[in-house]
């Protein structure tokens, strides 16, 4: 790429003002610092020095959010084991690479760990998903975060699928991920990694479809 390659686009109204990106690292140049200094609600991850910016998400992945953290905050509270985190979360899961889960359980011994709760833990016990529409999405969050989870040493990894309406639960075994259980409606996800938290598979997609009478 030359020099009249990145200097020729040239904003006017109604665009954005792409010369502001000339302030910043090229993809591929981002340090982990420039990364962690960004200041935005935007969900962005980072490999390698490329930024990945996550599609927004819709209002039926947000019910489910927010209906899976309601039920493993209740958790965390009431065994007084660990805390429950949502998006957008920094999470360190390899040299140089940043995944932000759609939930995040760190157990107590991983809060003293990281007690700077300013700067991103490096992994976690306990991960979800909520996978988005699109093949990207799927790919990234079936294919690739597995991956990425297991690498850092992530216990457990949920993966809650619209779309299939199923709830699939990974345990981590050696350097790799096994299915615990892939959970349909009529059934019960279980955590292998904390005992007694479990989620009804047919109530959790019930909120994809809220009862908006009341």
């Amino acid at each position: 790429m030359t020099d009249t390659d990145i200097y020729e686009t040239k904003s006017r109204v109604g665009t954005p003002t792409w010369e502001m990106a000339r302030f910043y690292p090229a993809q591929g140049d981002w340090s982990e610092e420039d990364y962690l200094a960004l200041k935005t609600r935007q969900l962005i991850e980072f490999t390698d020095g490329v930024l990945e910016f996550l599609p927004m998400p819709d209002r039926i992945h947000q019910y489910l959010v927010k209906w899976l953290f309601k039920r493993l905050d209740q958790f965390a509270e009431s065994s007084g084991l660990g805390q429950a985190y949502f998006a957008p979360l920094r999470v360190k899961t390899e040299n140089k690479k940043y995944r932000e889960p759609d939930l995040v359980y760190l157990s107590n011994e991983r809060e003293r760990q990281y007690p700077d709760r300013s700067r991103p833990p490096f992994g976690a016990d306990l991960v979800m998903e909520v996978v988005s529409e699109g093949e990207e999405a799927r790919d990234r969050d079936t294919r690739q975060k597995p991956l990425d989870y297991a690498a850092a040493g992530i216990p457990e990894y949920w993966i809650v699928d619209p779309e299939n309406r199923t709830i699939t639960v990974l345990s981590l075994e050696g350097a790799e991920y096994f299915p615990r259980g892939v959970f349909g409606e009529g059934e019960v996800a279980e955590s292998a990694l904390l005992p007694g938290f479990s989620v009804d598979v047919a109530e959790c997609f019930a909120q994809a479809s809220p009862d908006t009478s009341k």
